[in-house]
């Protein structure tokens, strides 16, 4: 339940974010200073190649990045029943940091200068499409993993009758213990390839998100091998067939 205090940070932050990249792409404003001295610190050069897909991409990213956000948090409040499981402080911390890092990452992948008062050239490419589509598609199922996951611990009645742990069916867990994380993961590529697959830095945060999603699942997967004996062997961790 922590978690929630996670995406409550993320709204607003990369909500700030978009609208103040919005902002400059549309309205020909300009990022606050400070906001141009973290890219400064972080080493974006504002003198460095300046297109429109790169700006519109990150546009995009961002804005989706604060939809999930939204969604998750939703999900959190009206959706997941917690148990009283606890988390680090260490961790708690790291993870309210991870939030407001990863959307400034974002806004990190468009000059400072963002368009020197030109108008922004919005061209949708393919790869656009290709990124929504597998983020919508992977959202969905991420969804619909909660839900199943959620009314283990309801009634017909949507009231919750208990907190402890039972095997889940349907959906993506046919495959896997936790499609949820694996879910994750395709929505971080998704914005990988939404920003044209050659952003080295997005590809570390997917690379970040890929090491955390496994273990965590892989520890979800031997919780549930030891304490179910009858729990299906055919499914894998964390992704399909691997």
């Amino acid at each position: 339940r922590w978690f929630t205090h996670f995406y409550v940070v993320s709204v607003l932050w990369n909500g700030f974010l978009l609208i103040q990249l919005f902002q400059a792409e549309f309205l020909r404003g300009s990022l606050p200073s400070w906001i141009q001295h973290v890219h400064h610190a972080l080493g974006r050069d504002s003198q460095s190649e300046d297109t429109g897909n790169e700006h519109f991409s990150a546009l995009l990213v961002l804005l989706l990045l604060w939809l999930h956000s939204c969604r998750r948090l939703a999900e959190c409040l009206w959706t997941s029943v917690f148990s009283n499981g606890v988390i680090h402080i260490v961790q708690y911390c790291f993870g309210l940091g991870y939030y407001i890092a990863v959307g400034s990452t974002v806004l990190c992948q468009v000059p400072t200068n963002i368009r020197n008062g030109k108008e922004l050239s919005v061209q949708i490419c393919w790869y656009h499409i290709v990124g929504v589509t597998m983020y919508i598609w992977a959202s969905l199922h991420q969804h619909r993993c909660l839900v199943i996951l959620a009314n283990l611990r309801k009634s017909k009645s949507g009231k919750v009758v208990s907190l402890s742990h039972s095997v889940p069916f349907g959906d993506w867990f046919e495959r896997v213990s936790c499609p949820h994380y694996f879910a994750e993961l395709l929505i971080y590529i998704s914005m990988a390839i939404m920003l044209g697959f050659h952003n080295v830095t997005w590809w570390c945060v997917v690379m970040y998100v890929l090491l955390n999603q496994a273990l965590a699942a892989v520890l979800c997967h031997e919780f549930y091998q030891k304490n179910f004996s009858s729990y299906p062997k055919h499914r894998k961790a964390f992704i399909p067939f691997v």
